[in-house]
């Protein structure tokens, strides 16, 4: 079943990105995903509630896709939330405009995989830094996909890393528009293109 998937980007510094930027622009050919570059139409960050929420009612999948920042999102994506997610629209008794959608971050993190852990640099692993996404996802009724995610982003283009992930990042976008992955095949996916990524290497 075909479904809308809708990408909402968020990069403070663009001219400096060297992946999410290709990421975006690769995105711009597959059939039924809207690409909305959060910080274009928003360079005041006086965002139009309604005009977000009525794409958010016209969409299936919704994507955060943006670097991490001080292991968070880049601070219009936080406005986003604050601002579109309201009571009685994502959440409250009345508020089910979103239940059932599916829901994915499309993340890079500029340090390498094993800072991600307990006992490395950031302490933390992605997943337990992504929690407040997962929650927010839980309370408005999404469904949270395992995110995709770029360790080590500020040498994937001298390493050559870059290519692999834009077809990661395609293929995965078409299996949502295909309406073909759910939480585990979304994992085995992701897993999948992990492995092949290491092999390649």
């Amino acid at each position: 079943m075909s479904r809308k998937v809708l990408v909402l980007y968020a990069h403070p510094s663009q001219h400096r990105s060297e992946v999410n930027q290709p990421m975006f622009d690769a995105a711009r050919d597959i059939t039924g995903v809207t690409l909305v570059d959060l910080y274009q139409q928003y360079p005041t960050y006086q965002i139009d509630i309604e005009r977000e929420q009525q794409r958010l009612l016209e969409h299936d999948v919704v994507v955060f896709q943006f670097p991490l920042y001080w292991y968070s999102t880049p601070s219009i994506l936080k406005e986003w939330q604050d601002l579109v997610l309201e009571y009685g629209f994502a959440y409250g008794n009345e508020g089910t405009a979103l239940q059932g959608k599916q829901f994915i971050c499309a993340i890079s993190a500029g340090g390498a995989e094993q800072a991600y852990k307990m006992e490395g640099y950031n302490h933390y692993p992605l997943e337990d830094l992504l929690r407040p996404i997962e929650q927010m996802a839980g309370i408005t009724g999404m469904k949270y996909l395992p995110p995709l995610a770029l360790f080590g982003a500020r040498t994937a283009v001298e390493e050559g890393r870059m290519s692999q992930h834009i077809e990661r990042w395609k293929t995965l976008l078409t299996l949502l528009q295909e309406g073909a992955l759910d939480t585990q095949s979304c994992d085995d996916l992701i897993a999948l293109l992990d492995q092949q990524a290491g092999e390649a290497k």
